[in-house]
C-alpha cells in the first residue's frame, strides 16, 4: 500500500535515503548498548548472588554470636545492655551512572556517639556479637544497592530492546516502502513521458505524411 501523503520527488527520495542511513545507525548503537547493558546486569546478578551467600554466613554467625553471648549473659542481662548501644543514622542515598542508567548509591549512616564508659565494661561475647552485626549491615546495604541498580538495569534493557525493535520492524520498513513508492513513481512517470513522446512523434509523422502527400 503506498505511503500517505508522500511527494515522488528526488529531494523526497534523497531525504528518505538519508533518514534511512541514519535509522540504521542509531539501531547499531541501540542494539550496542543494549549489549553492554546485559552485560554489565550478569556482572552485578554474580555479584549481588555472591553478597547473598555472605550474607547468609553472617546471619549463621551472628546469630550463633548472639547465642553464645545469651547463654554467657543471660537473656535480662543482654537486653539491658542492648538499650545503651547506638543507634544508626538515617541512610543517605545519591546517584552514579551505570551504562548511562542512574542508580541510587547508599551512603551508610554512621553509628551515633555513645559514652564510652556505658560500653566500656561490655562483655567479648557481646562485643562479638555486634561486630558481626555490623557486618550484616553493611552486607545488606550493598545488596540493595545492587539489587535496585539491577531493577534498573533491566527496565532500561527492555525500553533498548523495544526502541530497537521499533527502529527496525517499523521505521526503516516504512520508509524503504516509502523509498520504492517513489522509485515506482518516478518509473510510472517515466514510461508515462515515453509513450507521450511516441504519441507526438507518431502524430508528426503523420502529419509530414499528410503534407507530402498534398
Amino acid at each position: 500500500m503506498p505511503p500517505e501523503n508522500v511527494r515522488p520527488t528526488r529531494l523526497v527520495l534523497l531525504q528518505t535515503r538519508r533518514r534511512i542511513g541514519l535509522a540504521k545507525r542509531g539501531l547499531n548503537l541501540l542494539k550496542l548498548k543494549r549489549s553492554a547493558l546485559i552485560a554489565e546486569f550478569f556482572d552485578l546478578s554474580k555479584e549481588a548472588m555472591r553478597l547473598r551467600g555472605d550474607l547468609a554466613q553472617r546471619v549463621a554467625r551472628g546469630y550463633e554470636a548472639i547465642r553464645v553471648a545469651e547463654m554467657m549473659e543471660g537473656t535480662t542481662r543482654l537486653e539491658n545492655i542492648s538499650l545503651l548501644l547506638p543507634e544508626i543514622a538515617p541512610i543517605g542515598v545519591s546517584t552514579k551512572n551505570v551504562m548511562g542508567v542512574k542508580t541510587p548509591q547508599v551512603q551508610r549512616g554512621a553509628y551515633a556517639p555513645v559514652s564510652s564508659a556505658a560500653l566500656l565494661d561490655l562483655p567479648t561475647s557481646i562485643h562479638e556479637a555486634i561486630y558481626h552485626f555490623q557486618g550484616i549491615y553493611q552486607v545488606v546495604l550493598d545488596i540493595a544497592e545492587k539489587e535496585n541498580a539491577l531493577r534498573r538495569l533491566l527496565l532500561e534493557i527492555e525500553k533498548t530492546k523495544r526502541r530497537a525493535s521499533a527502529i527496525e520492524n517499523v521505521l526503516i520498513p516504512r520508509l524503504q516502502d516509502t523509498v520504492r513508492y517513489i522509485k515506482f513513481r518516478f518509473d510510472e512517470m517515466e514510461r508515462d513521458s515515453f509513450s507521450m513522446l511516441k504519441t507526438v512523434k507518431r502524430k508528426m509523422e503523420q502529419e509530414e505524411a499528410a503534407g507530402v502527400g498534398a
